[in-house]
């Protein structure tokens, strides 16, 4: 399929002797959201942390575009994670020191930003996620369910290609859960943002575009099987 933003091929990762992904073919498009689910040590986190540039593959490859990730140097790589790439993890991984605007416009400052224009870049998409009256709140002092949405905000503030998310809903209590990822995914469908989810949790998985299970570093296109056609029931509609 021509478009892919993201694009791995074969992609292996093996710490030592354990392989933990195993030849995986995987793509990404604009605007697209794929989930990846499957059990404890399946190899999702691995996957991801390749595909994101962070974790470097054993075998096989990962292209953004037409960059293929072996081909770059470090300070290239740590530049594509930084411009073109968005992050959320389960915890938020803020950093507690910061307010709500600061942690938000961090990918901006980053970048080179002057701190008022980062700031002003951060303010809608912090609006989008109803924190205009938490701006100057440190977010040591937020419930778990702002803080995520501070991860979300800080994440697609810089209108990434790609944004990865590894089980982004699962410390939050299941009505947090369904705000942050609606904002979540609302927000990076009107950027045209790919995001790559992994999640253990049925429900987050049934919202993406696309679903594949992992089982011990393998993956299956889920979407990509079609749905079982009924049998004729004879009995059917009769009195």
């Amino acid at each position: 399929m021509p478009g892919w933003v993201l694009r791995a091929e074969g992609v292996e990762v093996a710490y030592g002797e354990q392989r933990a992904v195993a030849g995986v073919t995987l793509g990404l498009a604009a605007g697209e959201t794929v989930a990846v689910t499957g059990s404890s040590g399946s190899g999702k986190s691995s996957l991801l942390h390749c595909l994101a540039g962070i974790v470097p593959a054993s075998a096989g490859t990962v292209r953004f575009g037409e960059l293929d990730y072996a081909a770059l140097g470090d300070e290239e790589l740590s530049a594509l994670r930084r411009e073109r790439f968005g992050y959320v993890f389960q915890h938020g991984e803020l950093l507690p020191e910061l307010t709500v605007e600061e942690n938000a416009a961090l990918p901006l400052r980053l970048a080179g930003r002057r701190k008022d224009a980062a700031h002003a870049a951060a303010a809608p998409v912090l609006h989008r996620l109803g924190l205009d009256a938490l701006r100057g709140r440190r977010v040591s002092r937020l419930s778990g369910g702002q803080a995520q949405r501070v991860a979300v905000a800080r994440a697609l503030v810089h209108r990434p290609a790609v944004v990865f998310a590894d089980e982004p809903t699962g410390a939050l209590d299941s009505v947090n859960a369904a705000a942050v990822l609606d904002e979540f995914l609302s927000l990076a469908r009107d950027a045209g943002t790919a995001v790559l989810l992994v999640t253990h949790d049925e429900g987050v998985a049934a919202r993406a575009d696309r679903r594949c299970l992992m089982h011990d570093g393998h993956l299956r296109d889920l979407s990509a099987v079609p749905a079982p056609t009924p049998s004729a029931d004879p009995g059917a509609g009769a009195p």
